[in-house]
């Protein structure tokens, strides 16, 4: 049961407070049929959390998995262990990394065989995240994100929204418009099931089946002239979604108004939208012509919704705003502290070079790379180098400056993305592939596909406000959990 309200005494923020219940639920995915993952609260996607900037958001997470498997031994902590453990990444909220909060580095395990024997309560933590005041409004999502565990988790299902209240939502023309939350989950299902995580050909060897809030290719419905918000999320694991409505020159015109949770200061007219792995857009959709149209994405088998545009027209049709109010500032290059100190990231893979079942290296190459085992040696088999190490800090990042990072993918085909994330704060794009995007869009996931030469970004960001040890990485979720990551530590 979610409880909503104001903590006691007149100073305290107010509290969204609620129980994540995660354990292996039958549920029926309509489209598909039924299924035997772990979810949230039996659900696919768990429930979507509403608050507002000064909020303080408080979940109760209970683990009622099995125990862990005993561990297979040689594997090292970049392969996947630990399936039935779990934590909480509010991903894309600017809020602390550190303590009980948005804290990637906890582990939330479930009872040992001898305590469940023993009869011994399943287990609870406690997640407490203070939303600052002035946070954008916006669209975001929670997800489990134990590193070795984090695939085979989002695949089955665990994934929620998260809504951010606030001054974009009492636009006229949006506060007239149906709010309807999109979130497109990819799920990798065998014989009703998420098969363990076992080997490095996992991913290819499962077909993935996409729903769109729990059901594969739901039908929306819109009237004639009408206007709705949809927040579209990208739940995925391994795919990328280059998403536009299909159905001939009637087909309801889309209107981005954010990126990743941040409102741009104007709506931008778009064939397509483009979501990496992890990324949110918010879009006014504005239907004309009746008809039958789909929500499509190249490569997927069908569409992932159904659009039926039917009955009364609305008159006069619903109008769009012509402004927003912008959900951040911009920066600039003036506003970098060591124009000399850029740092570069590359996103490379290495196949073919380890024994056992996951034999690709997943590594992090460049500013900050984790250091060789053996420099002298090979280092395209070396069982350290560029990988991640959760006892190394690759980068050291100080509150108050704003640094330069250039990103690239050395990635050689199309098809292979590694979309870069870092955690706590968001990133300015500016630069794609040596162009200058004008206006640059904020981001906390950016898409880098691979070609000759893959993708290479430039972004600009500020280190504001919290201090901790988090994360940055790939959000291709099997090569993260593979190695392809990095330590960052924000400091004063």
């Amino acid at each position: 049961m979610w409880l909503s309200g104001q903590a006691t005494g007149s100073t305290a923020p107010p509290v969204l407070a609620g129980t994540l219940d995660v354990r292996f639920t039958d549920i029926d995915v309509p489209g598909y049929g039924p299924v035997r993952t772990r979810t949230y609260n039996g659900s696919v996607p768990g429930p979507t959390l509403r608050v507002r900037g000064g909020h303080q958001l408080r979940l109760t997470q209970v683990n009622g998995l099995p125990p862990n498997a005993p561990s297979s031994g040689g594997g090292g902590h970049n392969t996947p262990h630990h399936a039935n453990s779990f934590n909480l990444h509010t991903h894309g909220l600017h809020v602390s990394p550190s303590g009980d909060a948005d804290n990637v580095l906890r582990e939330f395990a479930p009872r040992t065989a001898e305590e469940a024997a023993a009869g011994v309560a399943e287990p609870q933590y406690v997640t407490s995240i203070q939303v600052p005041h002035g946070h954008p409004a916006g669209t975001y999502w929670y997800h489990p994100h134990l590193h070795g565990s984090t695939a085979e988790q989002i695949v089955g299902g665990m994934a929620g929204v998260i809504v951010v209240e606030g001054d974009v939502d009492e636009v006229p023309e949006i506060q007239a418009a149906a709010d309807i939350v999109v979130c497109i989950n990819e799920l990798k299902l065998k014989d009703g099931r998420v098969p363990a995580f076992t080997s490095g050909g996992w991913t290819a060897g499962v077909p993935s089946t996409f729903t769109v809030n729990g059901t594969v290719n739901p039908t929306l419905r819109l009237r004639p002239g009408e206007v709705q918000r949809w927040r579209l999320v990208a739940a995925t694991g391994f795919t990328a979604l280059s998403l536009s409505l299909a159905g001939g020159d009637g087909a309801p015109t889309v209107h981005q108004i954010a990126q990743d949770g941040i409102t741009f200061p104007r709506p931008v007219a778009l064939d397509r939208v483009e979501l990496a792995m992890g990324n949110r857009a918010d879009v006014l959709v504005r239907a004309g012509v009746p008809g039958t149209y789909e929500l499509r994405a190249p490569g997927l088998p069908g569409p992932l919704m159904t659009v039926e545009v039917a009955g009364d027209p609305v008159v006069p049709p619903m109008a769009l705003p012509a402004v927003l109010p912008a959900g951040r500032p911009f920066l600039d290059e003036r506003d970098i502290t060591d124009p000399d100190a850029d740092r570069e990231v590359i996103l490379h893979a290495d196949a073919g070079v380890f024994a056992g079942a996951f034999p690709n290296a997943f590594r992090m190459l460049g500013t900050g790379a984790t250091p060789a085992a053996d420099p002298g040696a090979d280092l395209t088999r070396d069982p350290a180098y560029g990988l991640f190490d959760p006892s190394f800090t690759n980068h050291t990042l100080r509150l108050g400056t704003v640094e330069r990072w250039n990103v690239r993918t050395d990635e050689s085909l199309p098809a292979h993305g590694h979309p870069f994330h870092l955690h706590t704060n968001p990133i300015l794009l500016t630069h794609r592939n040596g162009v200058r995007l004008d206006p640059p869009v904020w981001h906390d996931t950016i898409g880098l596909t691979g070609g000759t030469p893959g993708d290479r970004v430039t972004f600009l960001v500020r280190y504001d406000d919290f201090t901790g040890r988090t994360i940055a990485h790939c959000h291709q979720l099997h090569h993260e959990d593979l190695g392809m990551m990095q330590s960052v530590e924000y400091v004063e």
